[in-house]
């Protein structure tokens, strides 16, 4: 960071809050962007500024990764083989392997720190990370941006919830969240997200993901709960809202736990109603293409979310269920799996959609006075002619040559 007043001069600037500027200028100091416009207008504005060039280039907000596992990158070896053929198989099969594997600190750390360190190569400035065991919180300092690590807690048995309690209420230090309503016992959600609500922090939890899930959380029967059954998490506890037409998002709306902090991770099966409960309650949801691509369980109503009004944010998911974590990769997929949704809103879910999901949105997520200078240069053509096929060119385009400046 210098408090040396400089304007970035590129033959595209995309503001993502704005039309793409043509010819534009950018004006940074200690970090902050002073303005952004037309360059020839900002270098006016600010007579002395050093002027750095960047030719054939669009500059562009940081991207956001809004949902991640990096603990479990060790395991990324998963992904590369065929995934089970059943939701529920996959998670007992993960579980498996990383039970037989019992990786040490170190060696979670490693794989981790690696997966973090790509993350930042490809433009990322801030991420949200889920752990089980709470060692990427030792990570925040190496990552140039922001890594907000959330502490995962589950257990649906009645029977443990004193002692699931009582361990939270030790955690002093580390922010908390739900793995997702059918593994998390219900006055453990309430209490994680009163705790979230206490520390303005966000509430990430998995909904609505596949259809075992679906059919537990509606009538409490299926693949889910067999799995559940067989594991020795089923305790009949569970109340499922009785209805096919209301799954995980009426079930967190039923009980309170649908707020502007809470962040629905994945948000495949969901109805036109429980659209409109995310929207009204302002609840932000995360998309996660590459995971759900590799364990068959859907694509999610992305232009419907748009319809509505809602800008989904994007997230990789885990090396366990994704070949790749990447934010260029997950617009990629999105795009071809939604060819009708403009390459604008795509961008703008990587970007402004993450920021917005993370409460991160005053200092990240576009290119505007004020906020924060993590700007991303990305490598282009000089063919491009117009901001259509600027925003298509970065959707579609393998981006190997962007970097953070």
């Amino acid at each position: 960071m210098t408090d040396r007043l400089i304007i970035h001069r590129a033959p595209w600037l995309l503001p993502i809050s704005h039309p793409p500027i043509a010819d534009g200028g950018l004006a940074v100091r200690a970090g902050r962007i002073l303005d952004i416009g037309d360059c020839k207008q900002v270098t006016r504005s600010y007579p002395g500024a050093e002027i750095i060039d960047h030719p054939e280039t669009v500059l562009m907000p940081g991207l956001i990764n809004a949902h991640t596992h990096l603990e479990l990158s060790h395991l990324a070896y998963l992904s590369q083989e065929p995934a089970p053929a059943s939701f529920p198989g996959w998670i007992g099969h993960m579980l498996a392997k990383r039970m037989k594997v019992n990786a040490d600190k170190d060696t979670i750390l490693d794989a981790a720190r690696a997966a973090l360190t790509q993350q930042q190569a490809q433009g990322v400035v801030a991420i949200a990370d889920i752990s089980n065991t709470g060692f990427t919180q030792e990570l925040v300092q190496e990552f140039q941006g922001q890594l907000l690590c959330l502490k995962e807690y589950l257990g649906l048995r009645a029977a443990n919830v004193p002692d699931l309690l009582a361990a939270l209420n030790q955690e002093t230090a580390q922010t908390c969240t739900a793995h997702a309503p059918y593994s998390t016992h219900l006055d453990l959600l309430q209490a994680l997200r009163q705790k979230a609500r206490a520390a303005q922090q966000v509430f990430s939890i998995h909904v609505a993901e596949s259809l075992a899930e679906h059919d537990l959380i509606s009538q409490g029967t299926g693949a889910m709960r067999d799995f559940l059954e067989e594991r020795g998490f089923w305790d009949g506890s569970f109340q499922p809202t009785g209805s096919n037409s209301k799954g995980a998002v009426s079930y967190l709306h039923q009980h309170g736990l649908l707020d502007r902090q809470t962040l629905c991770v994945h948000c495949i099966h969901v109805t036109e109603q429980e659209m409109d409960l995310l929207a009204e309650t302002g609840a932000k949801v995360c998309l996660c293409p590459g995971s759900n691509r590799y364990l068959g369980v859907g694509t999610a109503p992305v232009e419907n979310y748009l319809r509505k009004g809602l800008l989904p944010a994007l997230g990789t998911d885990s090396l366990t269920s994704n070949p790749e974590l990447s934010i260029w990769r997950e617009m990629r997929l999105l795009a071809e799996e939604h060819p009708t949704v403009d390459p604008a809103n795509i961008l703008r879910m990587a970007t402004l959609g993450g920021a917005e999901a993370l409460g991160l949105d005053k200092q990240l997520g576009s290119l505007e006075a004020g906020k924060e200078a993590r700007i991303l240069a990305v490598r282009t053509t000089d063919s491009l002619q117009g901001r259509h096929q600027l925003h298509a060119y970065l959707v579609h385009t393998p981006q190997a040559a962007a970097q953070l400046l």
